[in-house]
């Protein structure tokens, strides 16, 4: 279940707090109500994020030897930073991430959209079958991204095969021969953004103008190119996925009785780009009567805690702006509230409003294919053609 907790439906009865094993045999709470998720993300004093980043699967040592020698290092980064260098870290990146800033890219994001859109459509006329992922949302907020936050000069592929490596490094039930595999990945680009650190301008010349050292500014490079664009261009293709079987949505959204952002929140509760998330108990403690001892490693339910009947009316239902829609924890809530979620919303809300015509009359000819993780669904393609 841990591995693939997005396939639950929300009618199998789940205990609100529930020990879990996973696959090497350690022990997991799972927290599975809206009230309780929102509680301990709430409460950094008793949940720490320190294990927010912990591999899933233990590293063993010839793998950390492959990281070792590409001088992999990772210290707390946003996600599992509970210490005092946070909130100045978070600052300076929310800085980067601000509304106003984000807002201003919706003009250049809006053509860069409309023209993937008019080409896949023209394929598509043309009897072409098109991949939505590999053709639109993919590396679409790795661009986004690259405008706001400086980064290093990489392809795009290469981004994207490390950010993927990471999310199965750290988040799946991996074996040593893929482990190894995916340290040499993580290791190379690694050292790039270790290079990238030591002269990068913009936000990477602001944390070092803190005083921050070289690995938080690391750091803080890895997580935002793993959470602030990977989960993104996962959560479009999730969102475009629904929508294909939702053509009623689409016709609202072409005739104006149905909202872009609600479409969007609707998505993000579920579909959340985030299944799960961690959380690690400071202290001895107790959550809805169950005991947590100290060091108790918490797994929050997102995902079912978007469908929490107690939070909306039709759990299942995607209904745009619904009772409750809004009150998702796809960015979870909080001291580590996701400083990307106005940058995914408007990516999301762009791409809705210029697939909707699009996605009207297509089929789905290949849906996309998830492998185990515990926190990231990470779409592999979205094949479609016209009806």
């Amino acid at each position: 279940m841990l591995f693939r907790s997005w396939q639950e439906p929300v009618e199998r009865p789940w205990p609100d707090v529930v020990a879990v094993p996973d696959h090497v045999g350690v022990a997991h709470l799972v927290v599975t109500r809206h009230a309780l998720v929102r509680q301990v993300l709430a409460d950094p004093e008793a949940f720490r994020p320190d294990n927010a980043l912990d591999a899933m699967t233990p590293i063993p040592v010839g793998a950390l030897r492959i990281l070792a020698r590409h001088g992999f290092r990772l210290p707390a980064t946003l996600a599992n930073n509970g210490g005092p260098s946070h909130p100045e870290i978070r600052g300076i990146v929310a800085g980067a991430l601000h509304p106003h800033r984000v807002a201003a890219q919706r003009p250049w994001l809006t053509t860069v959209v409309r023209e993937r859109v008019g080409r896949l459509g023209a394929a598509l006329d043309a009897g072409a079958p098109v991949d939505l992922y590999a053709d639109l949302a993919a590396d679409l907020p790795l661009l986004v991204l690259a405008r706001l936050v400086d980064l290093p000069e990489a392809p795009a592929e290469v981004v994207k095969e490390f950010t993927r490596a990471a999310l199965e490094l750290f988040w799946a039930p991996v074996d040593l021969p893929r482990q190894r595999v995916l340290a040499e990945v993580v290791g190379r680009f690694h050292a790039v953004l270790r290079e990238f650190a030591e002269i990068g301008g913009g936000l990477v010349a602001e944390l070092r103008a803190a005083g921050h050292p070289p690995d938080a500014v690391i750091g803080a490079l890895f997580f935002l190119l793993v959470a602030g664009q990977e989960t993104t261009s996962q959560f479009l293709t999730l969102l475009l996925h629904r929508l294909t079987g939702t053509p009623e949505v689409l016709a609202g959204v072409r005739a104006g009785t149905v909202q872009v952002e609600d479409v969007v929140e609707e998505g993000l509760r579920l579909e959340p780009p985030i299944v799960t998330w961690r959380r690690v108990a400071a202290r001895d403690t107790e959550l809805a009567g169950t005991p947590v001892p100290a060091g108790t490693s918490l797994v929050l339910w997102l995902a079912r805690a978007g469908r929490d009947p107690a939070v909306v009316a039709a759990p299942e239902a995607f209904l745009p702006g619904q009772r409750g829609s809004r009150r998702h924890l796809a960015f979870g809530a909080g001291a580590h509230r996701c400083v990307g979620a106005q940058l995914s919303r408007l990516e999301a809300a762009v791409v809705v409003a210029e697939t909707a015509p699009l996605l009207a009359d297509v089929t789905v000819l290949r849906a996309p294919w998830y492998p185990d993780n515990l926190s990231f669904r990470m779409p592999d393609a979205l094949v479609v053609a016209r009806r």
